[in-house]
């Protein structure tokens, strides 16, 4: 699978990490704003140089020329996380200024799987009708809630929750998380 993951500058990097590591198998494109590099660098202790090195490609979010600029270039999936509000808006509302938020736009208009997992709390009624909305074109919302009845032990616990929901979504294979057992 081809899948491009947007990194914005919303707490919660770690999740992106993880996910880049989780899908070493896959062809991994990673696009990251400016902002997210700044939380990346303060949440991870890492620069961003070195996270970009877990993608196979990597492209500047200013970069309109990139081929994934264009819905005439093929990929499977398009993941944004941690998604800023102000990324979900400009989606929800069609305002491709970013290279994130083109691919995004690029998912919808051609119907291929857009994940987005916002990090933010408490949410407000534009928050929410602006999630409502992309939810009713298509696009799938994961907030990074983590699930307490595996009974996690660690951070790393509640990130592969997380992470090994999202894989699920993506048709991956993966044994990050204990499943509910009944």
């Amino acid at each position: 699978m081809k899948i491009i993951v947007g990194i914005t500058g919303a707490s919660g990097v770690i999740y992106a990490k993880r996910l880049l590591e989780a899908l070493d198998k896959h062809e991994t494109i990673l696009v990251i704003s400016e902002a997210g590099k700044r939380v990346i660098e303060e949440e991870l202790n890492m620069s961003w140089e070195k996270l970009k090195d877990l993608a196979n490609e990597y492209y500047d979010n200013n970069d309109f020329f990139s081929p994934y600029a264009s819905g005439s270039n093929k990929f499977d999936s398009a993941i944004i996380i941690p998604c800023s509000m102000k990324t979900l808006s400009a989606i929800a509302n069609g305002y491709a200024s970013s290279l994130i938020v083109r691919v995004a736009d690029i998912a919808l208009k051609e119907r291929r799987k857009l994940i987005i997992c916002p990090r933010e709390m408490p949410l407000n009624s534009i928050h929410l009708r602006n999630m409502l909305k992309l939810s009713n074109l298509g696009a799938i919302i994961m907030p990074p809630i983590p699930a307490f009845y595996s009974k996690p032990k660690t951070v790393d616990d509640i990130v592969n929750f997380v992470v090994g929901r999202i894989l699920d979504i993506l048709g991956v294979d993966n044994k990050l998380y204990n499943r509910w057992r009944s």
